[in-house]
């Protein structure tokens, strides 16, 4: 975890507990940053700092050479990763990009001079979608999205819930990964992955060649839900989070339940497909 990270940051994130260690933001001629246990605070040359003052000034050719080691050596590799505004590392890392957006007969050729990453750390967490199992799912394999704000653990939970399901009906299984983090973890022995490729042609090709009972992708987008609908129609059980934080704003109600976080883990409520709580 983490490899790719220039020598001088390596040996500052030593001091600290990885396991609490969710975000590291590195900018351009600015201190070094991180959500750390839920919180966001400045890191130093030993661990947490007290102040940005305090903090790793971190430099052009560092955020440089992190996205570089981060892409395997070869940012040609991930080009089209790029495009998208990301980089996924070996060990499941989804790092954001932040510079100067290049494009080419109307659509993203690039990102160059580039000044910003945020590098999002996967977690595994066993257990901590055992309650959303048992409330949703003990008596029935049914359909649900799991709403919150970016961060606040919902690839987490979709993984440990892939998981039980795999272990517990070992039903087929298609995890659809778009950005190469849900799948960093145990997902269980009945369970395939696709990765890097879009909802409408992983739901498509994933159903025809791999006949899933269950899929599971993240970041449900607006656009995605015709792809899910289709899936749901065809007697396949779809898992899905999105970046919202109520029910009302789901904009179509298509899934059995809706799990809302509150707060990184924390299951709020849990709501049928008309809106109503469920036990």
């Amino acid at each position: 975890m983490l490899e790719f990270l220039p020598p001088r940051i390596a040996t500052a994130v030593r001091y600290i507990n990885l396991n609490l260690l969710y975000e590291l933001r590195l900018r351009a001629d600015k201190p070094l940053y991180a959500n750390y246990g839920g919180k966001f605070v400045w890191l130093g040359a030993q661990g947490v700092a007290a102040s940005a003052s305090e903090a790793m000034l971190i430099s052009r050719g560092e955020v440089e050479d992190t996205l570089f080691a981060a892409s395997g050596f070869c940012v040609y590799s991930v080009e089209n990763q790029i495009r998208r505004g990301f980089v996924t590392a070996a060990c499941g890392e989804r790092i954001g990009i932040c510079g100067t957006v290049v494009y080419e007969h109307g659509a993203v050729h690039s990102v160059r001079d580039v000044t910003s990453l945020c590098i999002r750390i996967p977690h595994e967490i066993r257990g901590c979608a055992d309650s959303i199992y048992r409330k949703c799912l003990s008596d029935e394999i049914r359909s649900l999205l799991i709403l919150a704000p970016p961060g606040e653990g919902k690839t987490t939970i979709l993984r440990d819930l892939t998981r039980l399901v795999s272990e517990k009906t070992a039903m087929n299984i298609l995890v659809v990964d778009e950005r190469g983090e849900l799948s960093a973890g145990e997902l269980g022995r009945t369970a395939d992955v696709v990765r890097f490729a879009d909802k409408r042609t992983a739901f498509c090709e994933g159903i025809r060649a791999m006949r899933p009972e269950l899929i599971v992708t993240d970041e449900l987008l607006r656009e995605d839900y015709a792809a899910v609908r289709r899936a749901l129609v065809s007697g396949i059980v779809v898992f899905a989070s999105a970046h919202l934080k109520r029910y009302k704003d789901v904009p179509e109600k298509i899934f059995a339940r809706y799990v809302i976080l509150n707060g990184l883990g924390e299951v709020g409520e849990i709501l049928d497909k008309d809106g109503s709580h469920v036990d």
